[in-house]
This record gives C-alpha cells, sequence and structure tokens, in this order.
C-alpha cells in the first residue's frame, strides 16, 4: 500500500504540521529537517496525493485542451503551443479529443467539469455547445479555440478561416483554372464553412470559373480518398481540373487516391489543402496550403485562459484573429489546363 504522510512523520521524528510544510513551504523548515523529511520519503516511496489538495482547493491544476480530432497534427502543434504556457504556470495540461460528435464533447466537458479543471481551451463541435452555460455557472474559465466568438462574453483565438479560403482559390484561378471543386465537411463545423464561404467569394469575381462541393462526413485522410473516388467518377469534361480541401488530411487522402489511381497532381489535379502541417511539404507531391499559425493560437489562447483566472477583476476578454497565409508548392504548378 502506499505510504501515508503520517508514516513519513513518524520516520523522520516530526509533526504532522512539519512535513506539510516542507511539501508546500520549504522556506519554513530548516536544512536538516527538510534532509530528514526526504530521506523519509524516499524510503517510504512517497507520493503525496495532490487529489486531495486539489479537491479541499476547490481545483485543480489542470489545463484541458479539447480539439476535434486528437489525430490530427494541426491540433497536436495547438496543443503543444497551449502546453508551452501550462507548463510555465505548473499547470499539467490534458487534451481530448471529441471524434467531431457533439453528444461526446458534452459528455467530455461535464466530465471536466467534475474534474473542477483550472480552465478549458475547447474547439466547438457546432456551433451551439449547452455545456457552455453550465460551466459558467460553475465558474470554469473558457476560451474558444480555432473559432471566433460571436459575443464579447467570451474570449477566443480563431484564424480569418473565409481569408484563407479566398486566397486558396485565387491561387487556383491565377494558375488558369476555371472548374474547381470544394472538398470538405460536415458542414456543422464553422471552419469548414468559412473556408467553403471563402473560396465562393473568389469565384464569384469569375464569371467564367465554377465551383461545386463534394461534402465529406469527417476531416480524414480516408474521408479525403473517399472524395477522391467520387471525382475520379465524374465524367471527362465535368471533372474539375483542381481541389481546394478544407485541410490537410483531407488534401492527401485526394492526393494518396488520385496517385492510386495513376493519375498525375497537379496535371490531372491541382490540390491545396489548409493548416500546413508538417506532412504536406512531405507529401509525395510536395502540398500547397493554407498556413495557420498552429502553435501561436495554443499560446495566445492559453494566455487568455489564465489571464482570466488569475486577473478576474481586471481581465478583458478578447477576440483575436490571426490572419493565414498561402504556402505554394508543387501540388499546384502552373502547366496548362486541361480543357
Amino acid at each position: 500500500m502506499a505510504a501515508s504522510m503520517r508514516e513519513v512523520a513518524a520516520l523522520a521524528g516530526v509533526s504532522m504540521g512539519t512535513i506539510s510544510n516542507v511539501l508546500n513551504h520549504p522556506e519554513l523548515v530548516s536544512e536538516a529537517t527538510r534532509q530528514r523529511v526526504h530521506a523519509a520519503i524516499t524510503q517510504l516511496g512517497f507520493v503525496r496525493n495532490d487529489a486531495a489538495r486539489q479537491l479541499r482547493a476547490g481545483q485543480s491544476r489542470m489545463l484541458a485542451v479539447v480539439v476535434l480530432d486528437a489525430r490530427n497534427p494541426f491540433f497536436v502543434d495547438v496543443a503543444s503551443g497551449a502546453e508551452e504556457v501550462a507548463e510555465a504556470n505548473e499547470l499539467l495540461m490534458v487534451m481530448v479529443s471529441t471524434g467531431e460528435s457533439e453528444e461526446r464533447e458534452n459528455r467530455q466537458l461535464g466530465q471536466l467539469m467534475e474534474q473542477r479543471v483550472h480552465g478549458i481551451l475547447l474547439c466547438p463541435t457546432g456551433e451551439s455547445t449547452p455545456m457552455l452555460a453550465n460551466l459558467d455557472r460553475q465558474g470554469t474559465p473558457v476560451v474558444l479555440l480555432d473559432r471566433g466568438s460571436r459575443t464579447p462574453g467570451r474570449s477566443s483565438v480563431a484564424v480569418d478561416d473565409v481569408h484563407g479560403g479566398r486566397i486558396a482559390a485565387r491561387h487556383l484561378m491565377e494558375q488558369g483554372h476555371r472548374n474547381l471543386v470544394f472538398v470538405g465537411g460536415p458542414d456543422t463545423i464553422r471552419q469548414v464553412r468559412d473556408r467553403r464561404d471563402g473560396a465562393l467569394s473568389a469565384v464569384a469575381e469569375s464569371a467564367s470559373t465554377r465551383m461545386r462541393t463534394v461534402a465529406t462526413r469527417s476531416l480524414s485522410i480516408e474521408a479525403g480518398a473517399q472524395a477522391a473516388r467520387e471525382i475520379l467518377a465524374m465524367a471527362g469534361d465535368e471533372r474539375p481540373t483542381a481541389a481546394f480541401c478544407a485541410n490537410d488530411l483531407l488534401a492527401l487522402g485526394v492526393l494518396q487516391e488520385f496517385i492510386q489511381h495513376g493519375k498525375r497532381v497537379p496535371e490531372d489535379l491541382a490540390i491545396v489543402g489548409y493548416d500546413d502541417i508538417d506532412y504536406a511539404a512531405g507529401a509525395a507531391v510536395p502540398l500547397t496550403s493554407v498556413a495557420q499559425p498552429r502553435n501561436e493560437l495554443g499560446r495566445a489562447a492559453a494566455e487568455l485562459l489564465l489571464d482570466q483566472v488569475n486577473n478576474p477583476d481586471t481581465h478583458r476578454h478578447q477576440q483575436l484573429s490571426f490572419t493565414p497565409t498561402l504556402v505554394v508548392r508543387e501540388s499546384t504548378a502552373a502547366f496548362p489546363v486541361r480543357g
């Protein structure tokens, strides 16, 4: 069985209060006593019950990052930025994945609320998150991540995805493409809609350009491969010459499927992704992508959250928005467009 503080105190020949001071306020204890207590801790293999201490305090030292898909390297990089801030503030960071499921999101937020987490960085699955009201009532700070807040009463950190979609479509049009396809879904995710709407606004500037949509059930490589099969099944004249994908995983799925069918990228299909994850540059055909400042997003969101926790009287909610940029690679290299 785990050793107790009482056993440590008995072996070290000190009081329980001294043990508490050594663990929490070592500056109050003499060097000789501290050494004797630490020797007893080592001999007994004592591990402090931090959960009990946090329960008494009414709040844990845990910062939660709730993302759509923990398998997506984009969210791993965002969480890494948040972890840097958490570690600097002696907090433990955990990442929770909703799998793009609203039901799962609500269940997980309820569990985090029960754990009395220090705060939550949330990338919502949809427009409405019922658990947010409960978290607010309990006093658990929440900052929206990769999603702008529609109200001034909550902080958020996001990227201008409408602009990102616009620059992606304009790039394809500048390469001579007039028959585009947007690959993305589900439509309940605002980032997907904003990226598509931005692309549509660029296409609307050209009377000779059109863009259709191939909807996906998720933002995964597998969903991208399925979308590619739908594109390949289109008649020759109807088949798009360029695809703008809602994220890089979808784009990589489209790319892989086209190559497996003996097609060439960009000759048979130019492809633009979104997020500029590390795998984009290392793909079989290096992928053009809309880059987001992933690490910076996580750091900024965590800093806003901790300011809300530590300075409730002076904290001002902010809605930060970063501007994405286009990174051009071989998947959209210029060539004579067919048709």
